[in-house]
């Protein structure tokens, strides 16, 4: 046993004159008070957001898709030819962001960025067809994850919520938010 094992073996079985202080029944079984926390919206949607978005990205885990990466994938899906740009304004992802996760996208060969029609100067985006096989996998998955969303807020509740939030985004688009 060296010097320091004694010394903190020694300071181990020493009494000590420092009693625990034990919680109250009552402060053991309640949670610490939020204060004005309990009454910010932005708090709670925060506190969702993370449960939300950490769910989602265990559950798209076994095929590498993060959040932002499956919007994109579902957005070029549903609309084949759009522009980075489209894609960008859509979504409200930073351009230059956008360009380092289509390049991410195109090396695992799930996108193709082809010229554009309508502008030579923009590229055209398209699925490929490992893509559209990734983004079908992707999106039964995202369902299981939907699915314990509504089990947890139940069903009318997460709809409300959808709306609520779309409206929001509508609201927001038109400039009708005040600062």
């Amino acid at each position: 046993m060296s010097v320091s094992d004694r010394k903190f073996s020694a300071k181990a079985s020493a009494p000590s004159t420092v009693r625990p202080r034990l919680a109250s029944p009552k402060a053991r079984d309640a949670r610490p008070d939020r204060g004005v926390l309990n009454g910010h919206l932005g708090y709670f949607m925060r506190r969702a957001q993370v449960w939300v978005f950490q769910d989602f990205i265990r559950t798209l885990a076994p095929i590498d898709i993060r959040p932002a990466q499956y919007s994109v994938l579902v957005v070029i899906g549903a609309n084949p030819g759009l522009s980075q740009s489209d894609i960008s304004d859509i979504l409200g992802i930073e351009r230059a962001r956008l360009v380092r996760m289509l390049d991410r996208l195109d090396r695992r060969g799930l996108t193709l960025r082809l010229p554009s029609d309508r502008d030579r100067r923009s590229h055209a985006l398209h699925l490929t067809r490992e893509g559209q096989k990734l983004l079908k996998q992707a999106k039964m998955l995202a369902a299981q994850h939907e699915a314990r969303l509504a089990e947890l807020f139940g069903p009318a509740n997460r709809q409300m919520m959808i709306e609520v939030l779309r409206e929001f985004e509508t609201r927001l688009a038109a400039g009708q938010s005040s600062r």
